[in-house]
């Protein structure tokens, strides 16, 4: 179906050849035939090859992401390519599997004990390393492929609160995008003595906790404004809640009010998590991916700039109605409106040229496949396969997700492909090694494996 697709996408009359090798549709059949010599050489090898392998495996792709950075060839502003004459190498893209493996390995060794911090500490920093050194290409939409393995980490016994923090700091992101810094931060404080109230069923101790905070507040409010006239109100905010909590802490202390320390620290937290994100988003966040972000959310209208990616791929997808304009018939697609239709918006020629019907056809198709290996998951015996195999999913998840709703306008643009039907090598490589890693493991099931 990618291989179809990408022979729309960039269909060329003067060369109408499905394998003539000029053009891209000629080289994805290479690079398919490769994938399956590839899946073949995968499957034939022993599965507890994986298993003891897996932390060379992590260390050498951590390498290749360390040397793309300094050698690797700059691409629309990113180092996230080795060029070897007419082929290219995108290593982020083989880390996703060799931090699956590396993740499943600690894991089963550390037997998921996900509770204690000397065990949940490394894990995060396996996923983060990646991740980190996939930003400094820039790649940001590789590096938050990365994160998702952390559903991972929540399957195998990581706290609920964790994962709940996760969705709050998320939540947190669109508040500070949608709202005034000081008034989320009063906004927060409201919600945390309201917190207090209804976990320690005892309405003084959260009106104490407000007004402690109210009187501070004011008499840095009062200093900074006739006397230093420097700080800024959101920094008398995070001032005040600093002192006062403090000093209600002591309180809380000789109350035994453990719950009220613990809401204390979450809002501390996330009022950090607030002026960090805001001061990143408008002074470290490159100005293209803002603009994208403010489009998205609806602060700005750039159809003939930033914009035009994002508004041709909702046209082209929308044009398509019920049953789609036809193979090769989509004129979006033909007249070359939407950039890169053959990699990272290949779901516009799908949306274009078989409607809404063939869109739901390849996402159903997504959703079959994603339910089959959460099946596969849950059916090994052992520990390293089952951790691999949502590690699998959560990744293929996050691809179809992000890529799809890139292309219908639901997220930002951050540049990733859809699997096994985007235009790419290494993307079509890496997705390929991912899953059938996982099926040689789930075939040997049965047998022993430490």
């Amino acid at each position: 179906m990618g291989w179809i697709n990408i022979y729309a996408a960039v269909y060329n009359e003067d060369h109408p050849g499905l394998l003539d090798f000029s053009q891209r549709y000629g080289k994805q059949f290479l690079w398919i035939i490769a994938s399956i010599i590839l899946a073949i050489f995968i499957a034939i090898i022993d599965n507890r090859f994986y298993f003891f392998f897996a932390w060379f495996i992590y260390g050498f792709c951590m390498l290749l992401l360390i040397l793309v950075v300094i050698f690797g060839k700059e691409i629309n502003g990113a180092k996230s390519w080795f060029e070897f004459g007419s082929i290219s190498l995108q290593p982020s893209e083989l880390a996703k599997f060799g931090t699956a493996l590396a993740l499943a390995s600690y894991l089963n060794n550390r037997r998921q004990d996900l509770t204690r911090l000397s065990v949940i500490g490394p894990a995060f920093a396996i996923i983060l390393f990646p991740a980190m050194l996939t930003m400094l290409q820039p790649d940001t939409g590789s590096a938050i492929v990365f994160f998702s393995l952390f559903i991972v980490l929540f399957r195998e016994g990581m706290s609920p609160y964790i994962f709940v923090s996760g969705l709050l700091m998320i939540l947190l992101f669109f508040l500070t995008l949608l709202s005034n810094i000081l008034y989320l931060s009063i906004a927060l404080i409201i919600v945390a003595a309201i917190l207090v109230w209804f976990t320690t069923k005892k309405w003084k101790l959260a009106i104490a906790g407000t007004l402690l905070f109210a009187v501070i507040a004011g008499i840095i409010y009062l200093f900074d404004h006739y006397v230093i006239k420097s700080i800024g109100n959101e920094m008398v905010v995070f001032i005040s809640l600093i002192l006062s909590g403090a000093l209600y802490s002591i309180y809380i202390y000789n109350k035994r009010a453990a719950s009220v320390l613990i809401i204390f620290l979450f809002l501390l937290g996330s009022i950090i998590f607030v002026n960090s994100f805001n001061y990143a988003f408008n002074n470290v966040l490159p100005q293209h991916q803002k603009d994208r972000i403010n489009i998205l959310l609806g602060f700005k209208t750039d159809p003939h700039g930033t914009g035009y990616n994002v508004n041709q791929s909702i046209i082209s997808v929308g044009s398509g109605g019920f049953g789609g304009k036809g193979f090769l018939q989509g004129t979006q697609t033909k007249f070359k409106f939407v950039p890169k239709q053959s990699s990272d918006f290949i779901f516009c020629t799908v949306g274009e040229e078989w409607g809404f019907m063939g869109s739901f056809v390849v996402i159903g198709i997504y959703l079959s496949l994603l339910l089959r290996l959460i099946f596969l998951a849950e059916r090994q015996r052992s520990d390293f396969a089952r951790i691999y195999g949502y590690s699998v999913v959560s990744i293929l998840f996050t691809h179809i997700f992000l890529n799809i709703g890139m292309a219908i306008g639901l997220v930002p643009v951050i540049g990733i492909p859809l699997p096994f039907l985007s235009y790419g090598g290494s993307s079509l490589w890496g997705f390929t090694i991912l899953v059938f890693i996982f099926l040689r493991l789930d075939a040997s099931r049965t047998e022993y494996l430490i």
